[in-house]
């Protein structure tokens, strides 16, 4: 679009170049106020698209964390609530895991997630037959606590997969850009100079707004949230316990 609104200008301004005198000031009025409010538009849109991006990561940083706790504490549980909740709580790590993979939003992310509300369920269903048999231990309570962060967690992160930039916002940077460029190109092409300049400067903006558009996309593109943190938290759960259980 941005290519195609440059062309377009560039073959409107040698159209009218004979009426360089009368349209080349109100054009090149027009152009400098668009450019301004595009770039301001651009930042925008950028800046929002960067903060969700960081969100999302600080998010899967604490929710391996949460998770780790939760496994570290359910070592503690006495039998054979302990021993079933370990198994759970990894098929709930590769099922967390596993969203990396799909669209948010799709079948395929509704299906994960309806697994994870599935194994939580049992989670908490165990955490609190262990409460219930020892209802002055410590260790069920701080897992319970501990479980509680991690539902809550997994909850915020799923959130936050879904959290895009509004497509209005985006229409609005890619309307305005190609308006904006357009006019600068008829701007330029009136005067007869500047042609390559000005496709430089599209091909720079579309550059800018795939971007924008990559990072809004946390699954798919060039730049994914990275997951390394669960799944190195995923192998240290697949070792032996480090505790036993007790007696």
């Amino acid at each position: 679009m941005l290519l195609g609104a440059t062309g377009l200008g560039i073959w409107l301004g040698r159209r009218v170049r004979h009426l360089s005198h009368h349209l080349k000031e109100p054009f090149g009025i027009l152009q400098g106020a668009l450019l301004g409010l595009v770039g301001l538009l651009l930042a925008f849109g950028l800046s929002l698209a960067v903060s969700r991006y960081e969100s999302r990561r600080a998010n899967i940083v604490s929710e391996a964390n949460a998770i780790g706790t939760t496994y570290l504490r359910a070592q503690t549980l006495p039998e054979p609530m302990r021993g079933r909740s370990l198994d759970l709580l990894v098929r709930y790590t590769r099922t967390a895991l596993s969203l990396s993979d799909h669209v948010p939003g799709s079948d395929a992310a509704t299906a994960a997630r309806a697994s994870e509300a599935v194994i939580e369920r049992q989670l908490w269903t165990l955490a609190g037959q262990a409460l219930a048999a020892k209802p002055t231990a410590s260790a069920p309570r701080l897992y319970v606590e501990s479980l509680n962060e991690m539902i809550d967690g997994e909850t915020t992160r799923v959130a936050a997969l879904s959290n895009r930039v509004p497509t209005a916002v985006l229409l609005l940077e890619v309307i305005g850009a190609s308006v904006a460029l357009g006019l600068l190109a008829a701007h330029l092409a009136i005067g007869g100079r500047g042609v390559f300049v000005v496709v430089l400067a599209s091909s720079l903006i579309a550059f800018l707004l795939l971007v924008t558009a990559d990072l809004d996309r946390p699954t798919r593109g060039l730049i994914k949230v990275p997951d390394s943190v669960l799944s190195e938290q995923l192998d240290s759960m697949t070792q032996p316990p480090a505790a036993t259980a007790p007696g």
